[in-house]
Parts: structure tokens; sequence; C-alpha cells
């Protein structure tokens, strides 16, 4: 595939719907399809590609998505650097429904998902991948990081520098025992979906950072019936809005060229296989 984007954003279709031209490119991988097509648009003279992490009808709950389809599909389309906005539930008091978080750490507690492009299963070319093991001590980039950083604080949406995400198998929300458990770790805030999209984007010499909205307390954090679907949507929509002007303000402020140790991931290894 012919590189026609330099940033990736995984997301919902609520970040790149609006925009005047978007081209819908289909890709194929060895992994099998990603969640959905790609949507390149143009933010702030740079060019994006938008992923639907759960498809554009929200269709794949979040331990059914193909995240190394995704990944795979987002390097061949010439993209290095990644912004992936996530819902999350807070646990800790002070980070309340609308608190938008920027995590430097992670925590994963998922069970069944596939977390490597380097498991030397052969893949349908008949290549196989030799196994390599990525060093992952800080899960994000730096330079990420401090473009939402940034962009937040030119909102005027003054966000919560560093933190542990902590990230669950799913669909179903935490036990009050699992929500204050992870609290009693030191973690920040849960969520479903922000791993393993950073170590698999690791594996392939990609920037990746998160950005999290928290939608609620999580169980444990609070009193009454726990958290609701319907409240983690309805905040999330309440707070969309601004999310995405930082979000594409990020964007804007990413370095023009990748020059980070995410793109030396691989460095002195054979991974085996050809990477898009």
């Amino acid at each position: 595939m012919t590189a026609q984007a330099e940033i990736g954003v995984i997301g919902g279709s609520g970040f790149y719907s609006f925009l005047d031209d978007v081209t819908e490119v289909t890709v194929d991988t060895p992994y099998g399809p990603p969640s959905d097509s790609l949507f390149l648009g143009e933010i702030s003279g740079r060019s994006v590609a938008f992923l639907p992490r759960h498809g554009r009808k929200h269709h794949l709950p979040p331990h059914r998505i193909n995240y190394r389809a995704n990944l795979w599909a987002l390097r061949s389309a010439g993209v290095r650097q990644v912004l992936a906005p996530c819902a999350v539930g807070g646990l800790r008091p002070e980070y309340g429904p609308g608190t938008l978080l920027v995590p430097d750490q992670l925590v994963d507690r998922t069970k069944t998902r596939v977390q490597s492009f380097f498991d030397g299963e052969p893949l349908p070319d008949g290549s196989q991948p030799n196994v390599v093991h990525c060093g992952f001590a800080d899960p994000y980039c730096e330079h990420g990081r401090q473009a939402a950083l940034s962009a937040a604080r030119g909102r005027a949406w003054e966000p919560v520098d560093g933190g542990t995400l902590c990230v669950v198998e799913g669909p179903r929300f935490s036990t009050r025992a699992e929500s204050r458990w992870h609290a009693a770790q030191g973690w920040s805030v849960v969520g479903m979906t922000g791993h393993p999209e950073a170590v698999l984007a690791r594996e392939l010499g990609l920037c990746y950072a998160s950005m999290t909205l928290v939608t609620d307390l999580d169980a444990g954090a609070e009193t009454g019936e726990g958290v609701s679907h319907e409240e983690v949507l309805r905040v999330f929509g309440e707070n969309v809005g601004r999310l995405r002007e930082v979000l594409f303000d990020a964007v804007g402020l990413l370095p023009a060229e990748q020059d980070c140790v995410c793109g030396r991931s691989l460095d002195g290894m054979d991974p085996g296989i050809k990477l898009p």
C-alpha cells in the first residue's frame, strides 16, 4: 500500500465524520481485516488516517478487536505516530467525570488478547516471525504525550499529566472488589481498549500516546449502583466535542519527523518478517 498518511488516530467516527474531505480506503493485512476501513483526511496540514476502533457501527467489543490488524493497517498506510483517545473510569475521587488524563504507565489485566506480532506463528505468505522481546518500560511516546498535554492546556482543559491506565478484559465493568484493588495499587484509571494497542505499536516502531477521558468513577470509588453503560455514553457525548478539538490540536503539535526511541524499538533485532 502506498503511504498516504503520517499520523494515525484510533477512535470513534465522531473524530472524523465532520471533515469536509475524507477518503475511505480498505486495507488487507496478514492478520485479517482491521476494525474498519481507514478514513484519510487532513488536519493542520498533516495527513491523518482515522481508524474506528470498534468499527463505524460500534459492533466490536473490546476483547474481539483485531488489534494486530489495526496497527498493521496504519503502518501500511505510512503512519508512524499514533494518538489513541479512549473512555475510562476514574480510580480516585479526584478523577471524576470530565477529567482528561494523559497516562505515562500501563498495567495489563486482559486475558485472551493476542499481544505480539512476534509469536513464531507463520503468516499466510509463508514467512515466519522470529521471537523478539521489545523494551516496554515506558509504554507511551513522550513526544505524543507532550503534544496532548499542550493541546489540552491550549483549550483551557487542564489535564492530569501522567498516571497508570489499567486495562481490563471487558466487556463487563469491574466488581467493587476489583475496582478497590486497582485503586489500592495506586493506579489512576481503568479502561478496556488501551492494550495491546500500545505494545503492538512499539513492536512496529510506531510512536503511540493515549488520551483518556474519565466518564465515571469506577464501581469501588463510589456508592450507589455502580457504573452503567448509559452513564458512560452520556458523559462521553458531553465531552466528545472538546476532546476532538484537543485531539486535532495535538495532531498539529506532533513533531514533523519521528525522532524518539519508539522508532528504534527493533534496532539490532531481526523480526524475521518484512514490516510494511
